[in-house]
């Protein structure tokens, strides 16, 4: 693929909300390359590599890209840290404007087509350790429907919905859930699809044509739950 052949604008996706770390290149929805890696609390350590290596295969350097997007949250509070301060460093590096989307909307845009030819909902969930996932409901053109909640799944979850639609559970927090929500005909479960960067570049290209941008001094994850800090050393803030 010649990244020549396309004019941009040229986006670098960002996600790091889970054990997957990705990192992917959009010209406007159009998919170029992506990076994707499996390696948890690896994220401080590969994610800046991964970006300098997926730029060089497309010919490409910081100075071509008209923005950066990352996944704010919720997730991995490590894993957030790590994708907002890698996006908002390069983009005070190369002065260009940085997005966001919630991980959980771009983990439901993965199933987007899927959901369209059947006319099912989506909820997408992050596994949020313990019994807990973090989720979210969104209708079949990927139009959110409710609030982010931190959710422990119960035999009458989503039971409201299911009695009426159908409705696609997806992410790294259905496998937990599968005993419960496998019971009802209507629940289709992918535990399989994960999160990834390259979900992320219908929403993001009509963010970045709105000019809906996150400003650089004030941008912070968003973690849904409390942050506890540790005194563990961030590698790239050196502190």
């Amino acid at each position: 693929m010649k990244s020549e052949k396309h004019t941009g604008p040229f986006i670098l996706t960002i996600e790091t909300a889970t054990a997957i770390g990705s990192v992917a290149l959009f010209s406007g929805e159009y998919l170029l390359g992506s990076i994707q890696i499996r390696k948890g609390q690896s994220h401080a350590r590969l994610l800046t590599p991964m970006i300098q290596t997926l730029l060089r295969d497309l010919g490409l350097t910081p100075a071509n890209l008209d923005a950066v997007a990352v996944a704010k949250g919720p997730g991995s509070y490590t894993g957030l840290r790590v994708g907002v301060s890698t996006a908002k460093g390069l983009c005070m590096a190369i002065d260009k404007p940085v997005l966001s989307i919630s991980s959980l909307e771009s983990l439901a845009w993965q199933v987007d087509e899927l959901a369209q030819s059947i006319d099912a909902w989506v909820c997408p969930m992050i596994d949020a350790r313990r019994m807990e996932v973090y989720c979210a409901i969104y209708d079949s053109q990927i139009a959110n429907k409710g609030p982010v909640h931190a959710k422990i799944i119960e035999e009458e979850a989503f039971e409201d919905i299911l009695s009426e639609r159908k409705m696609i559970f997806v992410g790294d927090g259905v496998a937990k859930t599968a005993d419960i929500l496998g019971k009802n005909p209507n629940a289709i479960l992918l535990p399989g699809t994960l999160s990834s960067a390259t979900g992320m570049g219908k929403a993001i290209y009509q963010k970045f044509q709105r000019e809906e941008f996150e400003d650089l001094t004030t941008f912070e994850p968003f973690y849904l739950k409390e942050f506890r800090a540790t005194k563990a050393k961030n590698p790239l803030l050196g502190k």
